[in-house]
């Protein structure tokens, strides 16, 4: 199929499976938001989610999404240099012109997995895989709170989140309005505007998470009882 073996198929599963993703971070953000008032109703989410077959599923999807996202910009990236060949050293002024994250995509792709792999340790790990598992952990695995409590207590954790998420504004902000390219709907006009649109929307998303992680490393962390 063209979409797994022409570069334009491919660009376009990129394109997609981002979207996907970043809708995936924007409800993630909403349950999060839910951690800033309450930490029992923030567990009640957390507990309906759980190790039910519809979260597990889910799961399973979200997974085969990131793992397609990053094989292909492998893929892509080494395309694109095989393609450049010696061009890729010289310093041209369309080059210049380019974005600082178009031009690190890659690097900003390797942070960005680090620190997926940190949090499915300090979260999916201790939590779903320890239910579906049934391994003892430090606390019950629907107690995402006290996950939260935990690990933003410790500094080094904290700072580390909080460069992983300066590293996905930096992807995201230029993926979200790529991906739109990518897909045809932009234009001369269209493209200026998903890329302010694009801008806006990655760095609320983004100040959501950064706001929790310093909330809870600074001590501002809420009461378990819901409002």
């Amino acid at each position: 199929m063209w979409l797994f073996n022409s570069p334009i198929g491919r660009k376009v599963v990129m394109s997609l499976t981002g979207i996907s993703l970043i809708l995936f971070l924007t409800f993630h953000c909403c349950m999060n938001v839910v951690a800033f008032f309450s930490g029992e109703c923030y567990n009640v989410i957390c507990e309906f989610l759980g190790s039910n077959w519809y979260a597990v599923a889910g799961t399973l999807a979200l997974a085969a999404l990131a793992v397609i996202h990053i094989v292909y910009a492998f893929i892509l990236t080494a395309q694109n240099r095989r393609a450049r060949g010696n061009e890729r050293y010289e310093v041209t002024a369309s080059y210049k012109t380019v974005s600082w994250a178009s031009q690190n995509m890659l690097v900003l792709g390797l942070i960005i997995l680090i620190g997926l792999v940190l949090h499915l340790y300090n979260f999916w790990g201790n939590m779903m895989f320890a239910e579906l598992a049934n391994i003892q952990v430090a606390h019950d695995p629907a107690d995402g709170f006290a996950w939260i409590l935990e690990t933003f207590s410790n500094p080094v954790y904290s700072v580390l989140y909080l460069v992983w998420i300066v590293a996905l504004w930096y992807h995201l902000s230029h993926g979200f309005w790529s991906a739109f390219q990518t897909l045809g709907i932009n234009g001369k006009i269209w493209l200026k505007r998903w890329q302010i649109i694009g801008c806006v929307y990655v760095t609320i998303l983004m100040a959501v998470f950064a706001i929790l992680v310093l909330a809870f490393w600074l001590g501002f962390a809420p009461s378990m009882c819901c409002a």
